[in-house]
């Protein structure tokens, strides 16, 4: 980072919005994100909320990079994005995607808490119904031990998915249930995201051979160069994917996208439609399954209309001081 803010300059043009939900995604029904301007345009810092101050680091430098460094310059003037399923009943997978205008593929969220494998294969039995000729990929988010994962990829073979998302915890894990899959005939491709995004080090999984393909999300990774840094390191396909931003924080993911060589897959990306309103006039919405490349000025009505209470607010801020904190130690 050439030039690192104070916390004065973060805070000085703070806004903190709740943007309402249109289902259930990560069991919120309101996404909260905080927002602030550079001199570079704007940057976004929304971690979960039950992230620390040390993971949430990452996050804060990738708003920063946005905000007072901006982004490289893109390779491409749009990016391919799939639509994205949560884990909704069966009878309301046609009601989600009728939200998005990205039907060439669609990621679907199983192995809810709570939840049954007989409701994931009902799921996306659905999504294959709606959409017959679609590309189809699952995301477990590390939600089945390996025993389960391999069960669940035998029995979903049948929908010939791009890839399993994270379908268990750990690089050892995700290793052997490759393995076994392989030596059962399953050509089930294996993307690691949480194995990447939360690792010490992001390029493990890729020496270990654990995974076919990565999932890169910027902000986790502490931003849009830091991020390409790791594709081209890791020389593994990668796939290009949002953590439920609004579109200033979607943009970084799009020009993360933008910016590489290749990019093979449809970017999850197009999560923008899972809520009903953002803070842009113009959001990053999907239109004929691709977003454009382009920059994004929130819309000052949009942030009052949009704004957190102010309860939410003094817990972003005391958020974002205990973070900086953590950014300056570490620089």
């Amino acid at each position: 980072m050439t030039v690192f803010p104070t916390l004065s300059d973060l805070l000085d043009n703070l806004h903190v919005v709740s943007i309402p939900m249109r289902v259930k995604f990560r069991g919120i029904m309101h996404r909260e994100a905080a927002l602030f301007e550079g001199p570079y345009g704007w940057g976004e810092f929304s971690p979960f909320l039950e992230y620390g101050p040390q993971e949430a680091s990452a996050w804060l430098a990738s708003g920063i990079e946005a905000a007072w460094e901006g982004f490289p310059e893109p390779l491409r003037s749009h990016v391919p994005v799939n639509a994205t399923v949560p884990a909704v009943p069966r009878s309301d997978v046609v009601r989600v995607l009728e939200n998005f205008d990205a039907h060439h593929t669609v990621k679907i969220k199983v192995a809810e808490h709570g939840q049954s494998l007989e409701n994931d294969l009902a799921r996306v039995a659905e999504v294959r119904k709606y959409l017959p000729e679609a590309a189809l990929r699952i995301d477990a988010n590390a939600g089945w031990s390996v025993p389960e994962a391999f069960d669940a990829l035998q029995r979903l073979a049948e929908y010939n998915l791009q890839y399993a998302e994270q379908p268990v915890a750990g690089i050892e894990g995700l290793a052997e249930l490759r393995s076994q899959l392989r030596a059962a005939g399953n050509p089930t491709l294996i993307a690691a995201d949480e194995s990447v995004r939360k690792a010490t080090d992001p390029l493990e999984v890729a020496r270990a051979g654990a995974a076919d393909l990565l999932v890169i999300k910027a902000a986790p990774l502490g931003g849009v160069r830091n991020a390409l840094r790791i594709v081209r390191e890791a020389g593994m396909p990668a796939v290009i994917s949002s953590a439920l931003d609004t579109s200033v924080g979607l943009s970084a993911g799009v020009a993360l996208a933008a910016a590489l060589p290749e990019l093979p897959f449809a970017c999850g990306l197009g999560t923008g439609s899972l809520m009903t309103d953002d803070v842009a006039a113009h959001p990053l919405l999907p239109r004929s399954g691709a977003l454009d490349v382009r920059k994004i000025e929130p819309d000052q009505g949009k942030l009052r209309v949009l704004a957190a209470s102010e309860e939410r607010r003094s817990a972003w801020v005391e958020r974002i001081r205990a973070v900086h904190e953590v950014l300056v130690n570490n620089s």
